[in-house]
C-alpha cells in the first residue's frame, strides 16, 4: 500500500484492487496549505473541525465515517474507536483502523491523552501509526513517544505539526525527533509498504506534505 500526506491529520491510503481511503480532510482557509483536490471511496473524520472535517475537499461519492464502528467498504476493514478526554465538552475524537489484508494503519485523529492500557488493547496490534505530535489540542512530542512505546507499531508517520505553509500555531517536528532520540531523518514524498517489508523495531518515517 501507499501512504501519501496532504498536511496536517490528512492521509491517503492507497492499495491496488482495494478503496482508497482519505483521513480527515481540512479546509485549507483555516489550514494555510494549498486547497485539497483528492477523490477517495472513504473518507473518515476523526473529530468536527474545519482542520479535519471539510468533505468538499474530496470528489466523488465517497463513504463517510465520522464516528465509532465496524465497517467494511472496498475490501478495506475500518475500526472507529472513540478514545478522547473531551467527552464531557461534548467532543469526541475517534481513532481509525484500517485493516488492509492485515496491514493495520492507526490514525490517531486528535488525541489529547496517554490512553490507559485498556484503550490500547482495544486498539489492538498496530502495523502503521499515524501519531499527532505538534500539540495544538492533540499529543505533544513527548506524549507522543509514550503513546508509540505502548502501541509498539513497525512504523511511526508523524502528524498535525508546524510547516512553512500550516498557519496554524503548533509544535516543530525537531521536538519529536529528539524525543524519539532521533538526530537526522530523510523525509519521503510517500511510502509504499507490503506485510513483508515492515521492520521488526518501531521506525519513525517523515513524509513530505504534497500539494495536488
Amino acid at each position: 500500500m501507499e501512504i501519501t500526506w496532504y498536511g496536517l491529520s490528512c492521509f491517503r491510503l492507497v492499495e491496488r484492487g482495494m478503496a482508497t481511503v482519505v483521513t480527515d480532510p481540512y479546509d485549507h482557509r483555516q489550514a494555510g496549505y494549498e486547497p485539497l483536490k483528492l477523490r477517495a471511496d472513504i473518507v473518515t473524520v476523526s473529530h468536527n473541525s474545519p482542520g479535519h472535517n471539510y468533505l468538499d475537499a474530496v470528489s466523488g461519492e465517497p463513504y463517510v465515517i465520522t464516528g465509532p464502528g465496524e465497517y467494511e467498504v472496498g475490501g478495506v476493514f475500518i475500526t472507529g474507536i472513540q478514545l478522547d478526554s473531551r467527552a464531557a465538552q461534548g467532543e469526541r475524537n475517534t481513532i481509525y483502523v484500517f485493516d488492509y489484508n492485515s496491514l493495520t494503519v492507526a490514525h490517531l485523529g486528535d488525541l489529547d491523552h496517554v490512553p490507559s492500557q485498556t484503550e490500547i488493547e482495544a486498539v489492538g496490534a498496530i502495523n502503521v501509526a499515524l501519531v499527532p505530535i505538534g500539540s495544538g489540542r492533540g499529543l505533544n512530542a513527548s506524549r507522543a513517544a509514550e503513546v508509540i512505546s505502548m502501541l509498539e507499531p513497525n512504523i511511526v508517520i508523524p502528524m498535525h505539526y508546524a510547516t512553512p505553509d500550516c498557519n496554524i500555531p503548533l509544535d516543530s517536528l525537531s521536538k519529536f525527533l529528539k524525543e524519539m532520540g532521533i538526530s537526522e531523518i530523510e523525509t519521503l514524498p510517500s511510502i509504499k509498504l507490503s506485510a513483508a517489508s515492515l521492520p521488526e523495531a518501531t521506525q519513525v518515517m517523515v513524509l513530505d506534505y504534497q500539494s495536488n
